[in-house]
């Protein structure tokens, strides 16, 4: 893995531990519930690429910075929870973020196994929400996936951008466009109220 991408490996690791303490302080959970969603959060949609993918053992089992990101999240929530919640609504922003990040890295490290581009795009998307989802079903929290507001679908745009434009620009270039079209589009679609247009309903 490239420098570049280890660093934005920790990071979305970090603010995705941040945004599941958050979730986890705000529901009143203890310590250790805290710290569960902080890891499932952090890790969880890694480890499921990686196990999809074949890459064993999965990332965070090699490379204990990992738990450590989601150790220090905890007390960052805890000392400055007031601040952080000026920053964003709900868990919104380390969301946004967090997705962004994940969702390169997870194209990335699906095309450095040999995959093909179409795989690395799911793998992205995975990479991105699951750890969201699993976090929302520990929480007793509809997941977002399931919601009719872009969430998925600004990764794979964002994932589909990373494709394409690492044939024609220079790496680095191309992870911080991908990353900020994945930012872009889910906070367009939040304030602009942008929904995906299909609804299942039952029959009546």
């Amino acid at each position: 893995m490239s420098e570049i991408l280890i660093y934005i490996d920790y990071l979305g690791t970090l603010v995705f531990a941040i945004s599941g303490v958050l979730i986890g302080v705000e529901k009143k959970f203890d310590l250790f519930g805290v710290l569960i969603l902080g890891f499932v959060t952090a890790i969880g949609g890694g480890t499921i690429r990686d196990l999809l993918i074949g890459v064993r053992p999965v990332s965070w089992m090699e490379n204990e910075n990992y738990l450590y990101l989601i150790f220090i999240a905890i007390p960052i929530v805890y000392f400055f929870k007031n601040t952080i919640v000026k920053w964003r609504k709900s868990v919104f922003i380390f969301d946004t973020i967090g997705i962004g990040l994940f969702t390169i890295l997870g194209v990335q490290k699906t095309l450095s196994v040999g995959l093909s581009p179409v795989i690395a795009v799911l793998m992205g998307v995975v990479s991105a929400v699951f750890g969201g989802v699993l976090r929302d079903v520990l929480a007793n929290e509809i997941p977002l996936i399931f919601r009719k507001e872009i969430y998925a679908f600004a990764c794979l745009i964002g994932a589909i951008s990373f494709v394409i434009s690492d044939y024609f620009l220079w790496h680095n270039l191309s992870i911080f466009i991908s990353i900020s079209v994945v930012i872009i589009v889910r906070l367009l679609a939040i304030r602009l109220k942008w929904e995906l247009p299909f609804n299942v309903r039952s029959p009546k």
